[in-house]
């Protein structure tokens, strides 16, 4: 299986987040995907290849264009405004303000365009970004092209933004972009997220559309991020009405219960008549994972591959989450090695 990275990932490196009332070293950081990177050449898991320069076309199908303008120049007008460190957004527009006026200050302009201040913006994020929408750019195309399958190892992460919205260390959602690849080639797709938290990103993008699917097996929103989506009365409005499946699982979740809604998730793929699929692979349901709560042991990854290889579709797995940095490649490369174990 091919693996498509860039190095340009080290340009958005923020050094501090808000965690538990102090700020410490974000949990997104570097090092994730360089363990990642290690344990794929460690295994022999195929060629790791340089995706080229991002193609600006498939993030505009999937984001607002003023809000990409704002991903792009944020960081150089909050220095212009005089400030000192890095982008955090101080004040996010709540139930009861004004939503229809975009403010001038770049302060309120952070505040309209995120949805969690854990996220930060420095000087190069925005490369960094486009870095990653190009890993997953290429890794589509080698799909679509006949690879059969292919991963992206993108950093930032991508399924928690929305259309103009970031947070939870996404800026633009690359499995969302590639799902939009894939349905404007004419296939019918589906979206697996076995993140531990809810791509809330992916379902706003889809909600009412039919040929795309999507499934999300997340920690329960009334105890986990992003608390305010993911519930599974969410099943899709007007034409997407059934294309949309949410998994909710209390604390303390193992393999057991997981691995029934995993099958679950890849029945309604099959009903669903897909001929694509892009996973959100975040492998934070990992049972030492510092900021989840379900119990998967390193194994448990391995067992989830070699499900979702049972699909026999062409498949595109897209990095997201995994915050316990020492077992993120070995749980990583369980997925990738079940599946082509299978």
């Amino acid at each position: 299986m091919q693996t498509f990275f860039s190095e340009d990932h080290r340009k958005h490196f923020p050094q501090a987040e808000l965690s538990g009332g102090q700020f410490v070293t974000p949990f997104e950081r570097p090092s994730r995907v360089e363990y990642v990177r290690a344990e794929l050449l460690a295994r022999g898991m195929g060629k790791i290849l340089a995706p080229g320069a991002a193609d600006m076309g498939p993030i505009e199908a999937i984001c607002d264009t003023g809000y990409l303008a704002f991903l792009e120049s944020a960081f150089a007008e909050w220095k212009a405004d005089g400030n000192a460190g890095e982008l955090i957004a101080g004040c996010i527009a709540p139930r009861g303000m004004r939503t229809d006026r975009i403010p001038d200050n770049i302060d309120g302009k952070a505040g309209y365009y995120c949805h969690a201040s854990e996220t930060a913006i420095t000087a190069g994020t925005w490369e960094a970004v486009l870095s990653s929408a190009a890993s997953a750019q290429a890794a589509q195309r080698a799909v679509a092209g006949g690879a059969g399958a292919a991963f992206a190892l993108c950093r930032p992460p991508g399924h928690h933004a929305t259309a103009d919205q970031y947070g939870g260390y996404c800026f633009v959602n690359n499995a969302a972009m590639a799902a939009q690849m894939f349905a404007e080639g004419g296939a019918r797709v589906s979206v697996l997220d076995i993140d531990f938290h809810h791509g809330n990103g992916t379902q706003n993008i889809f909600y009412d559309r039919e040929d795309v699917l999507f499934a999300s097996l997340h920690g329960d929103p009334m105890e986990a991020y992003p608390y305010f989506l993911g519930h599974e009365d969410e099943r899709g409005a007007g034409a997407g009405e059934g294309a949309n499946r949410n998994y909710p699982m209390k604390p303390g979740t193992a393999w057991d219960e997981w691995g029934a809604a995993l099958d679950d998730a890849l029945g309604r793929i099959r009903d669903h008549g897909s001929e694509a699929l892009v996973v959100s692979l975040g492998v934070d349901a990992f049972k030492d994972d510092p900021i989840s709560f379900f119990k998967l042991q390193s194994e448990d990854f391995t067992r989830a591959g070699a499900k979702i290889a049972t699909l026999g579709l062409p498949t595109l797995f897209v990095m997201e989450g995994g915050y316990a940095i020492e077992a993120v490649g070995i749980n990583t490369v369980n997925v990738l090695a079940g599946f082509e174990g299978a």
